[in-house]
């Protein structure tokens, strides 16, 4: 005959059971959070839609939407990781993985990835998010650096309008920025708040490597003949040519702009997302069109970062949760986050779709580019944040402003750059 102790006890036992069954203690079906970075109205409305409809489907298993932010998100992380406290589900960029990997924050996805996912999504966008033996993200939106051009400006003056079949050289570009220029105006105008990732990424045009790795894995920095294309160029634009104005080498993407618009400038080179922000802002009437970036001796290549989706460690649901991103990542879903984003899909079914080949607002150039971005040069390079951070960018902005010359950069980025990445590789 049960008692009354023992039928409290057993009541108990199975509201244990219960909270333990939930997510974090909460009872109930497994809760994953889900921090993403979407910011724009459009992504963060088709973000929030999957997961509603995820939500509708899966009993058992609920998402709950967290909204995080680019400008904190690595701090915010660390702290997080640090606390016991990280999301399951962590969006996030390629290029921010490599210490949160070796630092053991980040589950390994080799084992939990769908046959599916891996094979749509191409090997070299996979190594974007793979630290020594494992995969710690899912790359899933990428975006080439473009030409945002002023198209009434370029024809008027003439010029050959660039294609990704037959692109402008770097020398090229120089010259046709020259021949734009004048009477206060300029051909190009390059917003390098943030310079170390646009030079080394589109280094890559020309066979710009930067970081050496032996064969033991340690990493050195040689700033070779290839390496300085892209930022003599810009330099030379600058401070010689006076095709480009030193005003905005301080400035962000979005700065620019006003003076786009206002015909200030006929051309900014800008991440393929900024396409949005010029639709939403540019004047009734005004003219643009988007060109691929210039072409060096490795062609159209370029490296780009591209955002991730990541498990914590911590997780105790890690099964559920690459659950979750097999399914966000689904081709037509994949579409919809890249529409949203104003952004390329890394998934090969995705990236046929017929509304990513439009010639409107340049989807279709975009597009041609995919096939030639690769992993940026930093990927993998343990100490990166430190190095862009103390060396690399105060080195680059003081070149690119005529403060210091070509030998001096050199100095400043294998010196005093070896140095940093050192201590990450003892």
């Amino acid at each position: 005959m049960r008692t009354r102790g023992t039928t409290a006890l057993v009541v108990l036992l199975l509201l244990l059971a219960g909270c333990t069954a939930g997510g974090r203690g909460t009872g109930g079906p497994i809760t994953l959070r889900f921090q993403s970075l979407a910011w724009q109205e459009e992504s963060v409305t088709a973000n929030k839609e999957l997961v509603k409809e995820w939500n509708a489907t899966h009993a058992d298993v609920k998402v709950e939407y967290v909204q995080g932010s680019w400008d904190s998100v690595h701090d915010q992380l660390l702290t997080s990781f640090e606390g016991g406290e990280a999301p399951d589900i962590i969006h996030d960029a390629s290029d921010d993985l490599a210490d949160f990997a070796y630092g053991g924050y980040l589950t390994d996805l080799t084992d939990l990835l769908t046959n599916r996912l891996k094979s749509e999504i191409p090997q070299r966008s996979w190594e974007t998010a793979t630290f020594g033996d494992g995969i710690y993200g899912v790359p899933f939106l990428q975006e080439p650096r473009v030409l945002i051009a002023n198209s009434t400006w370029l024809a008027k003056a003439g010029v050959r309008i660039p294609t990704p079949q037959r692109p402008w050289s770097w020398a090229e570009f120089r010259q046709v920025t020259e021949q734009l220029s004048g009477d206060g105006r300029y051909g190009v105008a390059w917003p390098l708040k943030e310079p170390v990732s646009a030079t080394l990424n589109l280094s890559l045009s020309a066979g710009g490597q930067l970081f050496h790795r032996d064969v033991d894995g340690k990493v050195t920095v040689r700033f070779e003949a290839a390496d300085q294309v892209v930022p003599r160029t810009v330099h030379d634009q600058v401070g010689i040519d006076h095709s480009a104005p030193g005003s905005t080498l301080g400035s962000g993407g979005s700065d620019t702009l006003p003076g786009f618009f206002g015909g200030k400038y006929a051309m900014v080179p800008l991440g393929f997302s900024y396409r949005q922000q010029i639709v939403q802002q540019a004047p009734k009437g005004f003219d643009w069109e988007v060109l691929p970036a210039p072409a060096g001796a490795d062609g159209l290549a370029q490296g780009v970062s591209p955002q991730t989706l990541s498990i914590a460690e911590d997780s105790p649901h890690k099964k559920e949760a690459a659950e979750f991103i097999d399914f966000l990542l689904r081709p037509r879903n994949m579409v919809r986050l890249a529409l949203g984003d104003w952004m390329l899909p890394t998934g090969t079914q995705a990236l046929k779709d017929p509304a990513l080949h439009t010639a409107k607002y340049g989807w279709a150039t975009g597009a041609a580019l995919a096939g030639h971005l690769s992993p940026a040069p930093a990927q993998t390079v343990r100490g990166y944040p430190e190095w862009k951070d103390k060396v690399a960018t105060p080195a680059f902005q003081s070149y690119y402003s005529g403060a210091i010359g070509l030998d001096e950069l050199r100095h400043r980025l294998e010196k005093d750059g070896n140095l940093v990445l050192a201590r990450y590789q003892r």
